[in-house]
């Protein structure tokens, strides 16, 4: 299994239809073949300057490489992500 996490801050403040739209966006790559336990998530500490943070499983290493090169998640990725997104981490990882 390969959980696949981003955390990120949008260029756009919270509450604009920016927002709305980036979020709205990327709750359909939920659909996407091999993914599994999608979420979006909202920040809620203090401890570092991300807002929201996507989060999704994979079976294999080649449910996750079929979802990047997806067409749906590159559409999103040139249309929403590099548009929106001001600063972001990914974190790739398999249990142990």
């Amino acid at each position: 299994m390969i959980r696949h996490t981003v955390v990120l801050r949008l260029k756009y403040p919270k509450g604009s239809p920016e927002e709305k739209e980036f979020l709205t966006a990327a709750a359909k790559l939920s659909s996407l073949p091999g993914v599994h336990k999608f979420e979006s998530l909202r920040q809620t500490g203090k401890k570092n300057d991300f807002d929201y943070g996507l989060s999704m499983e994979f079976d294999n290493m080649e449910a996750y490489e079929g979802y990047n090169q997806h067409p749906d998640h590159i559409r999103f990725v040139q249309t929403y992500w590099a548009k929106y997104v001001e600063k972001f981490l990914e974190i790739d990882y398999e249990p142990m």
